[in-house]
């Protein structure tokens, strides 16, 4: 798969994507990730990429020309049978979630448009973005980040990324509730000792055990994902046997 991201601060998304599994993802040629400079595409004298809003109000708003021709650039490299997605991260746009992952996983192609000052002129919006993403009720510098965040999640569920699919379909909230407890050597820290049922060798003991922990988790954390799935903590319940005729 391939991101493109049309940004203005191109260094801030390779800084982030290029460490750990996704740089690895990367030098494998698993995903490809370009960063695209929209002020290289500004045909003002000083690379101009904003102006003020119509109407008035404070801050500076990102211009449709350079966008759109840095846009055209990506998309005129792309064949024509990819499919592909372009997006705009923006805390207007839908809460970005494992199931949004999941879909964006089945494109060839995702464009990311990161918006910075007072936001992007409404007309490029229109013309180009098929979708908004936000990464919570909260509002960050610019859309490098949060798309970075999207990119990441996204590259986990392709394969090879990771070493196998175990590595994501047991993680909290892939998994429908929250995830249990880990521990590793020593069996003792500071008088905290690793639980001994993990110790046991006795496996159905051990993933009851970790079903058990992620629900009490889920419950105290996320009840709301339990509500989704109760057939997670209905599985947890002792089994009625049947009266014999």
């Amino acid at each position: 798969m391939k991101f493109d991201v049309m940004t203005l601060f191109p260094d801030m998304v390779r800084g982030v994507l290029g460490e750990s599994i996704i740089g690895r993802a990367q030098s494998g040629g698993l995903i490809e990730v370009v960063c695209h400079n929209i002020r290289d595409f500004s045909k003002d004298n000083h690379r101009k990429t904003d102006d003020t809003p119509y109407g008035g109000g404070v801050g500076m708003v990102m211009t449709c020309q350079p966008i759109y021709d840095c846009y055209e650039s990506i998309i005129n490299n792309i064949p024509e049978h990819n499919k592909r997605r372009v997006i705009y991260m923006s805390p207007k746009g839908a809460i970005f979630s494992h199931e949004k992952a999941c879909e964006l996983s089945q494109y060839d192609n995702l464009i990311f448009l990161c918006g910075h000052y007072e936001g992007v002129d409404q007309r490029i919006l229109d013309e180009i973005v098929d979708e908004e993403i936000s990464i919570g009720d909260y509002v960050v510098t610019g859309g490098e980040i949060p798309a970075c965040i999207v990119i990441d999640a996204v590259s986990r569920l392709l394969d090879g990324v990771l070493a196998s699919s175990e590595c994501y379909e047991g993680e909290s909230v892939a998994s429908g509730i929250l995830e249990y407890p880990q521990y590793t050597k020593p069996r003792e820290f500071r008088g905290r000792k690793v639980p001994e049922v993990l110790l046991s060798g006795d496996h159905a003991k051990i993933d009851r055990w970790r079903l058990e922990e992620a629900v009490k988790i889920t419950k105290e954390r996320r009840p709301e994902m339990l509500l989704m799935h109760p057939e997670i903590e209905e599985s947890l319940k002792p089994k009625k046997k049947r009266k014999g005729r």
